[in-house]
């Protein structure tokens, strides 16, 4: 994991937040979020209020980064500016009841729950405030996440940049329509799932050909951390890059063969399609809740 000094993105001036931000659910991408955030200096973390019902988590997060905290999501809101509501999807409605009378009109809502639709959350809510629905994913816990975000009606540009600042503190950042927010969990929400299993297929397939396994582990992690950097940095297109290390005759070319008579590419296609409708349904079952 990186330290916080690598971990440290660069912001410029004007990306400043220098708000109040409850954060409610300090679980592993609430506490992202919020160390990403003080990690970037976009806010000091004295005017961070972390939420949760575990106060021993609470008490080390005050303890380490000197935020405030408290159990009560109502006191959470009614100190704050902009609220990260980072609970559980089932949580939410209960949440949304709870902070309803201390909802003012110039809060900011950026809500990370999965299936939860705009449309939802300002019905709950009453009120025209600014709400933002984000899908993050995992690797946010590292500084490398990827990260769609869907803007409601009533959200303002300086709002939408205090999103985009706040998540590009944790990984990269884009903006899409809601209806595409299914698509987007199916590819980069679930998609670390797929890549967790291809390195560990590529560590097992090491070891059946003779590495031990922790060396198999080193190779298998770095050859896909390094090929996902090569893509990105290059700008080339993956088949070119595939391209450049297939020879004629050689190890690479039979490799892909064999892959591609099992169907991999088509898998992996249908997994993202799999993983889309199941969101969609999902958040169908959420909304009618």
């Amino acid at each position: 994991m990186k330290s916080a000094a690598s971990a440290h993105r660069t912001h410029t001036t004007q990306h400043r937040i220098n708000k109040t931000i409850a954060v409610l659910g300090t679980g592993n991408m609430g506490t992202s979020l919020m160390l990403g955030i003080i990690k970037a200096g976009l806010t000091p973390a004295q005017k961070i209020m972390a939420c949760d019902v575990n106060q021993e988590k609470l008490n080390t997060l005050v303890a380490q980064w000197h935020v405030h905290a408290t159990s009560s999501v109502r006191d959470a809101v009614a100190a704050a500016e902009i609220i990260l509501l980072c609970v559980k999807p089932m949580t939410v409605p209960a949440v949304l009841r709870e902070i309803k009378p201390v909802i003012r009109d110039e809060h900011l809502m950026i809500s990370i729950a999965a299936g939860v639709r705009l449309s939802f959350l300002q019905e709950k809510i009453g009120r025209n405030i600014g709400i933002i629905r984000t899908m993050p994913n995992i690797a946010s816990t590292v500084d490398e996440g990827a990260t769609a975000l869907s803007y409601g009606a009533h959200v303002t540009d300086a709002q939408q940049r205090i999103a985009e600042a706040i998540f590009t503190a944790v990984g990269e950042v884009v903006t899409v329509p809601e209806e595409q927010l299914d698509a987007v969990t199916g590819l980069s929400g679930s998609g670390p799932a797929y890549i967790y299993m291809v390195i560990e297929a590529l560590i097992d397939g090491g070891v059946k050909m003779g590495l031990a396994r922790d060396i198999a582990t080193r190779l298998a992690i770095q050859t896909v951390l390094g090929s996902a950097k090569l893509v990105k940095m290059s700008g080339l297109h993956p088949a070119i890059l595939r391209d450049q290390v297939t020879t004629p005759g050689g190890t690479a070319i039979n490799a892909i063969h064999e892959l591609e008579s099992h169907g991999l590419r088509s898998m992996l296609i249908n997994a993202v399609a799999t993983a889309t409708l199941r969101s969609g349904e999902l958040s169908k079952m959420l909304s009618q809740g």
